[in-house]
């Protein structure tokens, strides 16, 4: 691919970058999944597991950001850009306090990693769900969980097609495979009704085994069959957060296609000026040094 073709990222994924990114996934993935597998003697409780698993997470995260510098992706402007973002998210996230799914942070952290690439949108989710989560109050056994989520949500949208983008100064070329306009927008929006909801779907794993007082045609049962779970664990779904998941997927669409044009361009600018992959050089002043 040619210098004209590459996506401008304030974080580029290199071998480390991915393997670190692979690395907390996986840890994710079991982190909210064992209770399905548990069997019917365990002692289920993520009061007990959250804080190793929030200690695991963030020299993981850590390790991330490491990775992208060994690959050459990462500069101090790279990570005061995580820290503007992530404070932004976080303040979007009171505005709607969770109400009947009105949470507007999701659009920027889909339309931040859409920009910005899936190495810093897994970083900037997690930091600004975290950043959230002690503006709020909401410290809790979950709050590990929605960083991983959240991390998810934002990473997806960087993998998404057509983010190739023109270098600096070649802004009459027109590299193959870009997606922008309305089409991007579109992809944008439908792949934020689908993240939204399927937010809400992976954290109701982080609960929902351990709430008691169920009735017993959505409650989890250790022991059974996987397959007898996951049907209780959808019918739990329907019953309990679907009513807070499409009002967010909805907010998310709606936000997207009233402010993501404008945002989009404002994170494209931002990323070109500060020309995170640009080489630095260092030289003396009133021309070359003097060798004798």
């Amino acid at each position: 691919m040619t210098a004209s073709a590459r996506q401008v990222r304030a974080v580029r994924l290199g071998p480390r970058s991915v393997a670190a990114l692979c690395l907390v996934s996986a840890i994710g993935v079991v982190a909210f999944g064992w209770p399905l597998l548990a069997g019917s003697g365990s002692g289920l409780a993520h009061s007990q597991d959250a804080p190793w698993l929030f200690a695991a997470l963030l020299p993981l995260l850590l390790a991330v950001v490491v990775a992208t510098i060994g690959d050459r992706g990462l500069d101090a402007k790279a990570i005061a850009m995580i820290g503007v973002l992530a404070a932004a998210g976080a303040a979007l996230r009171p505005l709607g306090a969770g109400t009947a799914g009105i949470e507007p942070m999701f659009f920027l952290m889909v339309l931040s990693g859409r920009v910005l690439g899936p190495g810093f949108g897994f970083v900037l989710g997690s930091v600004a769900m975290f950043a959230s989560a002690l503006l709020t109050g909401g410290v809790g056994p979950w709050m590990p969980f929605q960083m991983l989520a959240m991390g998810w949500v934002s990473m997806g949208a960087g993998l998404l097609p057509g983010a190739v983008e023109d270098a600096p100064g070649r802004a009459g070329s027109r590299a193959r495979g870009r997606m922008r306009g309305r089409r991007e927008l579109l992809l944008l929006a439908g792949y934020g009704a689908v993240a939204s909801v399927g937010y809400g779907l992976v954290m109701n794993l982080q609960g929902w085994p351990y709430i008691a007082g169920l009735a017993s045609g959505v409650s989890f049962v250790p022991g059974d069959p996987l397959s007898a779970n996951l049907t209780r664990y959808l019918a739990y779904c329907l019953a309990t957060s679907l009513g807070w998941d499409l009002p967010r997927a909805v907010v998310t669409v709606v936000l997207t296609f009233a402010l993501g044009g404008t945002v989009l361009k404002a994170l494209r600018r931002a990323t070109r000026r500060a020309a995170f992959e640009a080489p630095v050089a260092f030289e003396a002043p009133g021309g070359p040094p003097d060798r004798s």
